[in-house]
């Protein structure tokens, strides 16, 4: 199943160069793709715009992913989040349990783009 016509994801990453990776492929895969830099910035983008999945990295200054999926979950239980880290042992940290989701990075977003298709199937907020 193709993603939905503009499902928008909120790709949340330090790393300036992955997001614009993400944006690339991932707007050529017919999401909408919003952008921020931390868990702080992706709690400012959550006031105007409620994307459809949240795809988080854990590892990232001012407020992590751990945090912020906490703050995510607490005030908007409806949006998916998945988590998306370059470290693997995050996946049995309880803190994470939360998160519709868990990938670890990789060069090749295969696995991401299957996991985000999964994640929007399930949790359908478009008609």
């Amino acid at each position: 199943m193709e993603p939905r016509s503009l499902s928008t994801v909120l790709i949340v990453d330090d790393e300036e160069h992955l997001r614009e990776l993400y944006l690339a492929e991932l707007s050529e895969e017919g999401y909408e793709v919003l952008l921020a830099s931390n868990g702080r910035e992706a709690l400012e983008v959550l006031k105007d715009r409620r994307p459809d999945v949240v795809v988080l990295d854990i590892r990232m200054p001012e407020m992590d992913g751990i945090e912020a999926l906490g703050k995510l979950v607490s005030r908007f239980k409806s949006i998916p989040v998945i988590l998306h880290t370059a470290y693997s042992s995050y996946r049995d940290d309880y803190r994470s349990w939360p998160a519709d989701a868990y990938v670890v990075k990789s060069s090749d977003l295969t696995g991401l783009k299957k996991t985000l298709r999964e994640v929007l199937r399930k949790n359908p907020t478009k008609p």
